[in-house]
């Protein structure tokens, strides 16, 4: 078997391969709560290579893959929360996971969660009282895998505009680290 090892991603190379892993979980998971041709026209292999080297580059952000050997696996992407809380509070200090994706052909192996253990090990070592992440409300699997890995529903939700006025809501999960 080949060795498992953690790799912050920092070059364009690496951000085509987690941005192709984002997109093959997008068109696993989100057929038909997220508009048909959205998927088809921005969810793209390289849609977030930019997106990923512009946070890299203004020092917002970790890009964090595993790779069995040579190949990625699984990827996340963490820094300081983003957004505002409830009654327009909001997260004073806190991290957010912006983005977990395992590669849909590597699942059932593990790999999500030690991904998980190690970004969350790397946000208490950042010194982050608590961590939230926003998961589409109906995605049972992943609602399931971040409760598994001590997270919560916190009652908030987030409205998500897409084309065609269609809106997806995404539940806000926290953790205390």
């Amino acid at each position: 078997m080949e060795e498992l090892r953690f790799v912050e991603a920092e070059t364009e190379d690496q951000f085509r391969a987690m941005s192709a892993i984002h997109a093959r979980g997008w068109r696993k998971t989100y057929p038909g709560y997220v508009p048909d041709d959205y998927m088809r026209e921005v969810i793209t292999d390289d849609h977030w290579v930019s997106i990923f080297s512009d946070n890299r580059s203004a020092g917002n952000w970790h890009g964090l893959m595993l790779c069995r050997g040579e190949v990625p696996v699984a990827c996340c992407t963490y820094g300081a929360a983003r957004v505002q809380g409830p009654e327009g509070g909001n997260y004073p200090g806190w991290a957010e996971l912006w983005t977990f994706y395992a590669d849909p052909d590597e699942t059932g192996h593990g790999y999500g969660s030690l991904l998980m253990e190690e970004a969350l090990r790397r946000l208490r070592a950042e010194g982050y009282p608590a961590c939230f992440v926003l998961v589409l409300r109906e995605n049972e699997g992943a609602r399931r895998f971040y409760a598994r890995h001590g997270f919560a529903w916190d009652g908030t939700q987030v409205d998500i505009p897409f084309p065609h006025d269609m809106v997806c809501i995404d539940l806000r999960y926290t953790q205390a680290l």
